[in-house]
């Protein structure tokens, strides 16, 4: 077994920060580290928070590190920042406005960098959750960037995902255009305490109405952060949807059909990886005016006559 799975047992904080930057930073030896991981996995419950710049998720986030904190739960975070242009790191934004944890030994948070990936997530972040619960923390908490459609990567990650929104964020429809509608487990109407409460939750309910295919309609939460209200509400919302996904049919099925959809991504990354380390090898150069669809086809085409490797 991987030492630093063995570290990860042990509960050993040093081992945890290793593992989930040698996935950052896309180590040789991460494939090999991940595949002990996975049969280290004591299953934690998977919750992702996502949403427009300044709907309060961080603040949202903390209030439910208290609360579950307080059930006598341990709790990760991982915040998915915008990269900085100058290091190419995360900004550390969601770390700072969570720093009343910072010396609890129950929470662990950690900054990843978005490194201009589309989706809002860190390519990395699906195994730096799978850490995580290696390590054995009871519930890990995605909270991402908040960049508009293809934040929709993020149900691949989590069990749950909450969609924070605020009443002054503007025309939901536009959102619900964008695609973020179809990924909420559960909406949370934030800044509760603002005009306009009402007919958010309205148009919600109606948008709920039009799009709901399973048994179970998507709740609509509101809360106040900065009074710490609907915290408790949310929570257990939060692990209501849980329990449906591990007890019931459709739940079992919605699972099977991520983890198929995981395993064939692994299989998009490795054929990637195996295509580039071909064309490295033999000097193959893409000139600005190339016609990109025949290129790609020719790579492929005698990347596949050497062998596929």
């Amino acid at each position: 077994m991987h030492h630093l799975v063995e570290g990860l047992k042990q509960h050993n904080i040093r081992a945890l920060a290793r593992a989930i930057t040698m996935v950052e930073n896309d180590d040789p030896d991460k494939l090999a580290m991940l595949s002990d991981i996975v049969s280290s996995q004591k299953h934690a419950h998977f919750v992702g928070v996502t949403g427009s710049p300044g709907a309060g998720k961080s603040s949202l986030v903390n209030r439910m590190i208290t609360h579950i904190r307080n059930e006598g739960k341990t709790v990760a975070v991982i915040a998915v920042d915008p990269t900085s242009p100058f290091s190419g790191g995360a900004l550390l934004g969601d770390r700072v406005r969570m720093n009343e944890h910072f010396t609890d030994d129950g929470v662990y948070i950690r900054s990843m960098a978005t490194r201009g990936s589309l989706g809002g997530l860190a390519r990395a972040t699906k195994d730096a959750v799978r850490i995580c619960d290696a390590y054995g923390f009871d519930v890990v908490i995605v909270e991402t960037v908040g960049v508009g459609q293809s934040e929709l990567d993020i149900m691949k990650i989590v069990d749950t995902t909450a969609l924070v929104l605020t009443p002054n964020s503007g025309d939901v429809l536009q959102i619900f255009k964008a695609g973020i509608m179809e990924i909420a487990d559960l909406f949370v109407i934030n800044k509760a305490d603002l005009d306009g409460v009402g007919k958010l939750k309205g148009l919600l309910k109606e948008l709920v109405m039009m799009t709901s295919k399973d048994a179970q309609k998507t709740p609509i939460i509101k809360t106040i952060t900065s009074e710490n209200k609907g915290i408790d509400e949310l929570w257990g919302k939060i692990n209501a949807h849980h329990d449906y996904l591990y007890r019931t049919e459709e739940g079992q099925k919605r699972r099977k059909q991520e983890q198929e959809l995981e395993v064939y991504e692994l299989i998009r990354e490795e054929l990637w990886r195996d295509i580039k380390a071909y064309a490295t090898r033999n000097d193959i150069t893409i000139e600005a005016d190339d016609d990109p669809y025949r290129r790609a086809q020719d790579i492929f085409k005698h990347w596949k006559k050497e062998g596929g490797d």
